[in-house]
């Protein structure tokens, strides 16, 4: 067969098999009269053999030992290839991230292309100022894509860097609660907990649902975060977690604070009031626990509140019994 007709049985152009042909790769078996290369059967099938290893990623040069080398091993040189090909997806896959980030800004001019690519470098730097800076000037300098300062929040150690990303993330608007919300469910404690800190410092309503469907985490340390950002934002559903808090003295000055804000809901005050009773009543509150339960009727304005701290006042624990009364005659004066 000649070269021509072997180019279109296989789709390998003529001058393409005469590179192969130079390579040493795959020699024509014969020659026609007129001086024309011919191909042999056994030789195309070798070409379909070094397009079938092209289409696995091997050189020309691996293709060549592959066919040739009678002690040539596959195993080796595939393991080499499923490294690479996983180190060109990965690269790809950082592209195309950083591509949509800047497509995210919708940039108009090259010049904004390039201010976001140099904020998303910063984001990423080892130095804590240089990631600090980049987070506060994405709040008024150069608008950072909202996923990057998401990803950014979720990994960050250093305390004040972390907080310029909080800060960042407040002014970008809604769409940060959603992939923030994602961070709560990540298998590590620490992303969890950066997840719901900066959930606690969003504005606006999406913040707010999020955080009542945290106040159910498993983790109780998000659900603890959450009660605090729920409380100071006035959502009686956060009762019930601050009130344990207070109970296991874990923020419970911070829990009391956020109760106190809640009781000036006249509903939401009895609710505390019965809440605190509750939990003062059972078993497990043990000594330390009973007094601060105690402390936090205090703040509680409204009769529920005044009648649990009389029962107090004549509470078997003396020191319960002395700090209820005490409460009460302040509550009196008042």
């Amino acid at each position: 067969m000649l070269i021509g007709e072997v180019a279109r049985r296989s789709g390998v152009s003529a001058r393409m098999l005469r590179h192969y042909e130079s390579l040493g790769l795959v020699r024509p078996s014969g020659r026609t009269g007129s001086g024309y290369r011919e191909y042999s059967g056994e030789d195309i099938r070798r070409i379909f053999h070094i397009e079938s290893l092209r289409s696995l990623g091997l050189s020309l040069r691996e293709i060549g030992r592959a066919l040739d080398d009678p002690g040539f091993t596959p195993s080796a040189l595939v393991g080499d290839l499923v490294r690479q090909t996983r180190e060109r997806i990965e690269a790809e896959t950082e592209l195309l991230t950083r591509l949509r980030r800047i497509d995210a800004v919708d940039p108009a001019r090259w010049e904004d292309v390039l201010q976001v690519v140099a904020l998303l470098q910063a984001l990423g730097s080892k130095s804590a100022g240089v990631r600090q800076r980049a987070a506060l000037s994405s709040g008024y300098e150069t608008p950072a894509p909202v996923e990057a300062l998401v990803e950014a929040a979720l990994r960050e150690t250093e305390p004040n860097v972390a907080g310029a990303l909080r800060w960042a993330l407040a002014q970008s608007g809604d769409g940060a609660s959603a992939l923030l919300a994602q961070g709560l469910a990540a298998p590590v404690a620490a992303v969890r907990e950066r997840a719901v800190r900066s959930l606690a410092e969003m504005p606006g309503a999406e913040a707010g649902a999020q955080l009542l469907q945290a106040l159910a985490n498993p983790d109780i340390v998000v659900r603890r975060y959450a009660a605090l950002a729920l409380g100071s934002r006035g959502t009686a559903d956060a009762v019930p977690t601050l009130i344990d808090m207070i109970a296991e003295g874990e923020n419970d000055t911070d829990a009391a604070d956020a109760l106190s804000l809640l009781a000036g809901d006249a509903a939401t005050a009895d609710q505390i009031a019965a809440g605190l009773v509750e939990r003062l009543a059972q078993d497990t509150a043990k000594a330390p626990a009973r007094g601060r339960l105690t402390q936090a009727l205090a703040a509680v304005p409204g009769a529920t509140a005044s009648r649990a701290l009389g029962e107090l006042s004549h509470d078997e624990d003396r020191a319960v019994a002395l700090t209820a009364a005490y409460l009460l005659q302040l509550r009196d004066a008042r």
